[in-house]
């Protein structure tokens, strides 16, 4: 409102005044504008424009009716004029910024910004705007001294201090990002500080903390990223009951909510529902069926319950054709159908299977357990000679899998390699001695899902 009227007072007075009608119509414009009426402005100041062309106020006014309508090429053009017709003005050139880095072209709206900046060095606006336009642009560094320049002039902004505190946590600076949130804190206590603060002390080993903020986060505003970040936490330090009960709560809020969905599943994959899990899971990629987030989990539960074969076959199917360059996506439907289907079921065909896993090794061949797959469907059929090539295949990649050594060693022993079947036979009980670290694969897993979807959930905003 205040620019408003100072544009009323600037066209008046270069106009000779308030009286006439061409400065009624521009505060008629103002109004409009002021209160969100953005096509009546629009009309109202194209109506004048003929009859000024080289008026700054209108041509400012204007391109910005235009960038609230989301009309950027129009936009651009009225703000170009202001800027050619008031080149001092470093509002003019911040608008003219913005409205260039909403066409795509950053580089030109940096020159924008800094040429702001060099008018006004010591104007708020000027160095949040420019410290911001680095940090949605990824130069955080950049943005530190900038944002920190502008506290320095308002240190009540709660937008320059949220901006300041981010560009802390995302460049390692995590004393001052910590410092930073628990004084706004003390300013305006609230939901996306809490989260940002729990950002901070997971980053810093702190996880009961971390999971304390995220806990305050959600209960002051429960939206789907705090209970995804909530229970997420809890997920990523093997607290699964708890995480059951925030993901529960996140998906009866939030039931179109993927992610949400994912997590339900794999919290209660974590605690042995695998019956729950399943539905969770069959939910989450019916939400969104080409996201690959989910088939990972929905995987290994079928793997540990095979249960509604032909739900999980279904889908898989279809992410296999919707993904049909994904070699997992291959790998899945291949062991679905295979998994889910006797020996004696005639709707059990092998030779679709291979060619599934032959797909999925063409599309990657550097997967483990694709080679040992199918290692396993030639060894069930006799045909050692294709299938101990895929074994040892699978074994160059990851030399950990213990059975791909058994069925080796079995398989020397049978030819007469008798060396060479102890040394697999050996490799294999000291494998299996270890107890391969299950857990911390399953753990890594987690880990991974719940970084991927945080960092998707970062890279929106």
């Amino acid at each position: 409102m205040l620019a408003g009227l100072l544009a009323c007072a600037a066209f008046a007075a270069a106009q000779g005044g308030g009286g006439n009608p061409l400065d009624r119509k521009f505060q008629a414009a103002v109004a409009a504008y002021d209160a969100g009426k953005f096509p009546e402005a629009a009309a109202e100041l194209e109506a004048i424009l003929p009859q000024v062309p080289n008026s700054f106020e209108v041509r400012e006014l204007l391109g910005l009716v235009y960038a609230a309508q989301s009309q950027n090429a129009k936009a651009l053009k009225e703000l170009q004029a202001a800027v050619r017709l008031k080149p001092d003005s470093a509002a003019a050139r911040t608008n003219l910024a913005a409205s260039l880095a909403r066409s795509g072209q950053a580089d030109l709206a940096e020159q924008q910004f800094r040429k702001a900046l060099a008018l006004e060095p010591r104007d708020f606006e000027a160095n949040h705007d420019l410290g911001e336009f680095y940090i949605q642009s990824g130069k955080i560094a950049a943005a530190v001294p900038l944002l920190q320049q502008a506290q320095k002039i308002d240190a009540t902004s709660y937008d320059n201090g949220y901006d300041l505190a981010q560009a802390y946590f995302l460049t390692g600076k995590l004393a001052e990002a910590r410092e930073s949130v628990r004084a706004l804190v003390k300013e305006k206590d609230t939901g996306e500080l809490h989260t940002l603060l729990g950002q901070i002390e997971e980053k810093d080993g702190n996880f009961v903390a971390a999971a304390r903020e995220f806990e305050v986060a959600a209960h002051m505003d429960p939206s789907e990223e705090n209970l995804f970040a909530w229970g997420s936490e809890l997920l990523l330090h093997w607290t699964y009951e708890p995480a059951v009960a925030v993901f529960q709560q996140g998906a009866q809020r939030y039931p179109q909510s993927p992610r949400l969905a994912i997590g339900l599943g794999v919290a209660l994959y974590s605690t042995g529902k695998y019956d729950e899990a399943l539905k969770s899971l069959l939910a989450a990629s019916d939400l969104s069926p080409a996201d690959p987030g989910c088939y990972l989990f929905l995987f290994k539960v079928y793997d540990h319950f095979p249960r509604q074969a032909d739900e999980v076959i279904a889908r898989f199917r279809r992410f296999a054709e919707l993904q049909p360059g994904n070699a997992m996506a291959q790998y899945y439907y291949a062991m679905s159908l295979w998994k889910g289907k006797s020996a004696e079921d005639s709707g059990l065909d092998l030779h679709q299977v291979e060619a599934l896993l032959q797909k999925s090794i063409a599309l990657d061949d550097k997967v483990a357990e694709t080679h040992f797959e199918l290692g396993n469907l030639y060894a069930d059929q006799n045909d050692y000679d294709k299938s101990v090539p895929q074994y040892e295949r699978a074994l160059q990649l990851n030399p950990d899998i213990p059975t791909a050594h058994f069925r080796l060693g079995r398989y020397y022993a049978r030819i007469g390699q008798k060396d060479r079947s102890q040394q697999e036979i050996a490799t294999y009980q000291r494998l299996r001695a270890q107890n391969l670290a299950d857990g911390d694969k399953q753990a890594a897993e987690i880990q991974k899902f719940v970084y991927s979807e945080k960092g998707a959930s970062t890279a929106t905003k």
